[in-house]
């Protein structure tokens, strides 16, 4: 299972503000959303080539990003103060009401599977107090998902076979994709009832995690 956009939500408040403040101490004529969006289609470039010998940590790529960005927009922002509060929501994310309902009814395994630092995952669902079987972050893989090396390190770690695992995100390239590549039958959360495009494909879709007790192929278990 997926968890900052899947479990908790996504720190979409404190990226906006992060990009609020870059406009503000700069006099680029680019918006918030425009410096927002460059900074991270930089980010996702470099994390697409973080991988094996060349992996760094998801605060390092965070912080290569944000500076690139910083220069870019000619914006004298303090780079701590920005980062510290993207890195403050990794540790102390809200959850989702109907995610704190599934945790309570659940009684399956549940392995958490994140691109996100293994410290700041792990203080983050220790202060929610879930319980969770396993926590499998990038750190341990030097891979980020979509990788297949992600889900594979996952199955092989735990002894499963991908027929024996669905996996449960809220990203059709990240989550759906990457799930589906190596065989394990993918679930799509679908809160926002956001239109299915591309050519990733999931197994089934819900709009909220308490469906997911009530898929047929884990009524049976």
């Amino acid at each position: 299972m997926d968890f900052y956009g899947t479990v908790v939500h996504e720190e979409e408040a404190s990226l906006v503000e992060i990009c609020h403040k870059i406009k503000a101490k700069s006099d680029t004529a680019a918006s918030a959303l425009e410096i927002g969006y460059d900074w991270m289609k930089e980010f996702n470039q470099l994390l697409s080539h973080s991988h094996g010998e060349n992996f760094l940590k998801q605060r390092d790529l965070s912080a290569t990003s944000l500076r690139n960005t910083l220069t870019k927009f000619k914006s004298n922002a303090n780079e701590d103060e920005l980062l510290e509060l993207m890195f403050h929501h990794w540790k102390s994310p809200t959850i989702y009401n109907d995610a704190v309902e599934f945790f309570e009814k659940n009684n399956l395994p549940i392995f958490i599977l994140s691109n996100v630092d293994h410290l700041d995952i792990t203080e983050a669902i220790n202060l929610l107090h879930l319980k969770v079987d396993g926590i499998i972050t990038s750190e341990h893989v030097k891979a980020y998902k979509p990788h297949q090396d992600m889900f594979e390190y996952a199955l092989n770690q735990n002894g499963f076979s991908p027929e024996e695992v669905l996996h449960v995100g809220d990203s059709l390239t990240s989550d759906v994709s990457g799930a589906n590549q190596v065989g394990i039958n993918s679930v799509w959360l679908n809160r926002s009832n956001k239109p299915l495009s591309g050519d990733s494909k999931p197994d089934y879709i819900i709009n909220n995690l308490n469906e997911l007790l009530d898929l047929p192929v884990l009524v049976k278990i």
